[in-house]
């Protein structure tokens, strides 16, 4: 970071911008087979510095390639099964990939591996291919892959992008299989394929339900309409990176009171952990999420997420910060408001724990005949 920070006051000129990437499960990566085969001659440190950097400019591309569960997916997923836990990370890897879309032509193989309908086999040979063939022109062109078959094809199609190719569609979500319904909107208002594509106007005046057949229904013919509308779109968000703050290094540059700007980095049901640029990731607590009570963490931030906040407590010693996202919050308020109730909690621990006085009764005693006549009397 301060490396960074001195590069960019001696060459301003460069008006570059300074991000922080996580170097989560980079270690993993360059010791890798993988990376081997990605970078024989180079020695794990730079390896991994690769990594991080490639993470920057496309983070799907790279994670694909380390474990899911070196990455960190949250404080208790040594306690549950790892098995079931691996399962359930492969089908989110696959889903994103999926729904982000790969470009064919640029892709890796384990990212390739990702893709629906596609085998470690399969992905290898298609990047064997294309460095030995040079890049493919349309999506037809991948049936020349070895062992790449029709049923492969036809679950993989779509997920697959050929950008500046031959076929404008082929670098959209459209399936090939799909492209007769987009030539039927083209003859309906005379256009072309390349006049459909962007054309939000005229997409938007169309009725689905005209193109709907008995091949193609009305919420394939949407997502068709949805899609020439805008063509090959990434659904991830808009990259945005925190701006630490200068001098702000470790957890002992910290002061109460300092406003920061971070990331959010793991979501729990107690609070939110933020990277704050000092190599120890601060909580801010539940309490501390909003000024209108919260139920539920996640319904308030997300990984990933900018926000501001507020240095409530720092310990030095045991590496630990308190934050607060409520910026008009005052750390001695919030202090003594902490020890009062640890103050309170602990009287009402030692009420619990003094023994109850118990005030005996005298018995009285009498003859058998006096009892008798008391119980008479009763």
């Amino acid at each position: 970071d301060k490396l960074a920070s001195d590069l960019l006051k001696r060459h301003p000129e460069l008006r570059a911008q300074k991000a922080m990437v996580s170097e989560a499960g980079a270690s993993v990566y360059s010791a890798s087979d993988t990376a081997r085969e990605e970078f024989p001659d180079l020695d794990v440190t730079v390896r991994g510095a690769i990594s991080i950097a490639r993470r920057l400019q496309d983070p799907l591309a790279e994670l694909v390639k380390i474990e899911p569960k070196s990455i960190g997916v949250g404080q208790y997923q040594h306690d549950v099964s790892q098995i079931k836990l691996g399962h359930s990370l492969d089908a989110v890897v696959e889903d994103c990939v999926n729904a982000v879309g790969v470009d064919v032509n640029m892709a890796s193989a384990p990212l390739l591996r990702r893709v629906a309908g596609l085998s470690a086999s399969i992905a290898t040979n298609i990047v064997a291919f294309r460095n030995s063939n040079g890049a493919f022109k349309t999506r037809a062109d991948l049936k020349a892959v070895p062992r790449f078959g029709e049923k492969s094809f036809e679950q993989a199609a779509g997920f697959l992008r050929i950008v500046d190719g031959d076929n404008p569609l082929d670098a959209s979500a459209v399936h090939p299989e799909s492209y007769s319904v987009v030539e039927k909107i083209g003859a309906a208002g005379k256009k072309s394929v390349n006049d459909l594509i962007g054309n939000a106007s005229y997409l938007k005046s169309l009725d689905a339900k005209a193109f709907v057949d008995e091949r193609f229904g009305l919420p394939t013919v949407t997502d068709i309409l949805a899609e020439l509308e805008k063509p090959g779109r990434d659904p991830r968000p808009e990259f945005k990176t925190a701006d630490f703050k200068e001098g702000v290094e470790k957890v002992s540059d910290l002061e109460e009171g300092m406003t920061l700007e971070g990331v959010i980095t793991n979501v729990t049901n107690f609070g939110a952990f933020v990277d704050i640029g000092v190599h120890q990731d601060g909580l801010v607590h539940i309490s501390a999420l909003s000024h209108n009570f919260v139920k539920d963490p996640h319904a308030v931030v997300k990984t990933g997420d900018v926000v501001k906040v507020k240095v409530m407590e720092v310990d030095v010693k045991r590496q630990r910060i308190g934050l607060s996202m409520r910026l008009d919050d005052d750390p001695a308020t919030r202090q003594a408001e902490s020890a009062n109730r640890g103050r309170n909690d602990g009287a009402r621990n030692n009420s619990r724990q003094q023994p109850q006085q118990r005030v005996s009764t005298p018995i009285k005693t009498g003859t058998l005949g006096d009892l008798l006549k008391g119980a008479m009397r009763k």
